[in-house]
């Protein structure tokens, strides 16, 4: 499956947040990111991510295990994204490590998740704070086969429109590579 995700800066979070709400209940959870890769950098150099994601929110703390290949979607930065949930998540870790993977970037993401049905299609939006960054982020994703990516960017972008999002608004800018400037 493909992550068809266009993420926004946004100027006025409370107006989306508010709008959010209307559309579903808020999941407050808190990210724990860990992203790693080879020793020769090769999974960034080809657009590839590893990561190790723990979650904790209301309903208690899980992780996640995600691998992200190459772009699809140039414009967007859409890729194929495959996720699966770990029950030890140092045993995951480990286990990266010994594979040879080197953690390359540990941060947090503070997110108000969304799940909601926007024209026919599951959404998840997404208010991202990253306490080392200014700002807030909005990411609203859905996933969706390789020939639907297009016509899933389109109903994305008509989200965000509803949210007061305009295009001039839209980052390709990543999480990783931000923070790592930032420090």
């Amino acid at each position: 499956m493909i992550e068809a995700e266009l993420k926004a800066r946004v100027h006025a979070p409370e107006a989306v947040m508010q709008r959010l709400d209307k559309m579903a209940t808020a999941r407050i959870e808190v990210y724990q990111d860990t992203y790693y890769d080879r020793p020769d950098g090769s999974l960034d150099k080809a657009g590839e991510e590893l990561r190790v994601r723990t979650v904790h929110g209301a309903d208690g703390t899980r992780t996640v295990l995600t691998y992200k290949g190459a772009v699809v979607d140039e414009a967007s930065g859409s890729k194929p994204e495959h996720e699966t949930r770990v029950e030890d998540t140092e045993s995951a870790h480990a286990i990266l490590r010994g594979l040879g993977h080197a953690p390359v970037i540990a941060f947090e993401k503070r997110c108000r998740n969304y799940d909601f049905t926007a024209h026919g299609r599951h959404m998840l939006a997404t208010l991202v704070r990253v306490p080392e960054l200014n700002g807030t982020f909005l990411e609203v994703e859905t996933l969706v086969d390789e020939d639907e990516v297009s016509t899933a960017l389109d109903d994305i972008r008509a989200v965000l429109t509803d949210l007061g999002i305009g295009p001039e608004d839209l980052t390709r800018e990543l999480y990783t590579d931000a923070v790592a400037a930032q420090r």
